[in-house]
């Protein structure tokens, strides 16, 4: 009883004057802004709405028995090293690994790479801000560009330039306008990021063109190209294009790969390929944020490759997801109205939609919701928010028929608010 009474009195005494936490935190912290999607997935992921919202791989796409058969191997041979703490650059077996893939694959010299493992693609990002951003620097992205590397970047302090995207990708010619201006003013861009295949979220790929034309600009301008390709190998449809790093002579492309939608997100393993002085600097950045990769999960990486099951899988990924690519499409066919345009990727996990203008999709959500569908608002993935008309839409997490339904749900949505156009 007594002491009851004293965590009362305790009580009494903390709720009398609470503490001013706000007061301790940083500049930096009180700028931070939630995620969006994140935010939005919390939202739906305990109700019964149909989310075509998040960018989640299918869990049945998980290879769950080659990962039981891989770790228990592990665990019997190799626990001495995957257990222990790792190389701040990555597990050497793997990052080997990578590199010969990647140039079977890609085409891309291993002479000419490096590679250094990170706690997925997008804790890269953000060395890369830490490594090359000073305020001020201006950093070129796509619009709309991957909401994400907004946020890395933007902690920073840069100065972004938007260039506008089209079904073939960024529009390397208006980048080409806006670099010219920018050298008669006396300044350059020190990076270009890019989703250059299937991108997030317009689901769109750079064409061969452009990505040989980008490199003669960086070449010409001096500037350094981040090239982000988680969605590259899940193509469903038209041929297989060369990432950008294919074409690169003089190591000016940071191309950023991931297993997350090849293998499992879980793992949180990624990995960077640029040349060797750009991963040295990354690297001792990394040694100050983690010290190391996850060693388990590298390790289970390293076998998923080397022992073939990472092209094994692929086809059977792109065989489970083709259906609902389709699916989306054909829904988007059958039920919007006219006058709503989207983009028709042959991979990735993305559709963009487009509405007439006077529409704001992030004030039509909630009449979405109450009909038991989501989406992303498109103003998200737009550095200075000044689109309102867009949305994205996924269609790897929900099977076939919850497609058809949710984006029914959503045409029906839309019409109510064209009639108030």
């Amino acid at each position: 009883m007594e002491m009851k009474e004293k965590l009362q009195k305790l009580e009494k005494k903390l709720s009398a004057q609470p503490i001013n936490f706000e007061s301790f935190f940083s500049k930096k912290a009180m700028e931070i802004k939630a995620s969006e999607v994140r935010e939005l997935l919390k939202l739906v992921e305990t109700s019964d709405v149909i989310s075509l919202a998040g960018g989640l791989p299918a869990p049945e796409t998980f290879p769950v028995e080659t990962i039981k058969k891989i770790a228990v191997e592990i665990l019997e041979k190799h626990a001495d090293k995957a257990l222990q703490y790792g190389t701040t650059k990555g597990f050497t077996p793997l990052r080997l690994a990578l590199a010969r893939w990647m140039e079977k694959r890609y085409g891309i010299p291993i002479s000419k790479v490096e590679i250094m493992t990170v706690a997925g693609s997008q804790q890269a990002l953000d060395l890369i801000g830490r490594v090359f951003i000073d305020p001020g620097d201006i950093i070129v992205v796509e619009a709309p560009t991957y909401l994400a590397a907004i946020q890395a970047f933007k902690y920073y302090d840069p100065q972004f330039i938007s260039i506008p995207m089209d079904d073939d990708g960024m529009r390397v010619d208006i980048l080409e306008e806006k670099l010219e201006e920018l050298r008669r003013q006396g300044k350059r861009v020190k990076i270009v990021y890019t989703v250059s295949t299937f991108q997030n979220p317009m689901g769109v790929t750079m064409s061969v063109e452009r990505r040989k034309r980008l490199i003669e600009l960086a070449s010409e301008y001096d500037f350094l190209i981040v090239e982000d390709g988680p969605y590259s190998e899940l193509r469903y449809s038209g041929k297989p294009v060369p990432p950008i790093k294919h074409f690169d002579h003089e190591g000016r492309v940071i191309y950023l790969g991931t297993f997350s939608k090849i293998l499992a997100p879980g793992f949180r393993v990624g990995w960077v390929a640029a040349h060797p002085h750009l991963i040295r600097k990354m690297e001792i950045a990394k040694q100050s944020i983690d010290l190391c990769t996850n060693t388990f999960g590298q390790t289970i990486a390293w076998k998923y490759v080397e022992e073939g099951h990472l092209d094994e899988h692929i086809p059977k990924i792109i065989e489970f997801y083709k259906p609902r690519r389709d699916a989306m499409l054909e829904a988007l066919e059958e039920y919007m109205p006219d006058g709503i345009r989207w983009t028709k990727p042959e991979g990735g996990m993305f559709v963009w939609v487009t509405l007439p203008e006077g529409i704001d999709t992030k004030l039509m959500l909630e009449k979405a919701v109450s009909k038991g569908v989501a989406y992303v608002p498109g103003e998200a993935f737009f550095v200075h928010r000044d689109v309102k008309n867009t949305m994205r839409l996924n269609f790897t997490y929900v099977p076939e028929d919850k497609i058809r339904e949710g984006v029914k749900r959503l045409a029906e949505t839309v019409e109510e608010e064209l009639k108030k156009l």
